[in-house]
């Protein structure tokens, strides 16, 4: 499946996210990478993606700074990829998606893989809570502000992020 949008003009945090890890591919990267999986032959065999799709993948991640590349061979040179900061912090938007998967699509007794709370043993579940006050909270206990309607495109706001990182 090929990328089909273009963000880049919306004025939008989500499409913002969608230009920089929208493509199917690239969640399932991420997922392995959570997964423990940091190079390229590994991702290869596991996804059964084309090279050229993966290598395009992966070069866009560590571009937006999602990834970064580590070698671990000189000869011939090789490199690992690691998740960043910023890419460590898709975890809860990963963790959701596979809830959102467990819940609607396999059901929760049929899930395929079950995330466990270290602390306390129980299935993991997670919830969107209040960072201020800690309440969790749901879709209708939250208010829509529309902030800046002349801020930047998403086009505009990921160059500024690129060249700030340079």
């Amino acid at each position: 499946m090929g990328r089909t949008a273009d963000y880049t003009n919306e004025r939008c945090s989500v499409a913002a996210t969608l230009e920089v890890v929208g493509d199917p591919w690239t969640l399932l990267i991420l997922r392995d990478a959570f997964a423990g999986v940091k190079r390229f032959e590994q991702w290869q065999e596991r996804l059964g993606v084309a090279r050229n799709v993966l290598a395009a993948r992966l070069k866009t991640l560590v571009g937006h700074g999602v990834m970064e590349t580590r070698r671990y061979s000189e000869r011939p040179p090789r490199h690992e990829y690691w998740l960043t900061q910023k890419g460590l912090a898709l975890s809860p938007v990963l963790l959701t998606m596979a809830e959102w998967g467990d819940r609607y699509v396999y059901g929760r007794d049929n899930s395929p893989i079950l995330f466990k709370h270290k602390t306390c043993g129980c299935a993991f579940h997670p919830v969107l809570a209040c960072e201020a006050c800690g309440e969790v909270v749901s879709r209708r206990d939250l208010e829509r502000v529309p902030r800046d309607a002349e801020g930047p495109t998403v086009g505009e706001a990921l160059e500024a992020v690129k060249v700030a990182a340079e």
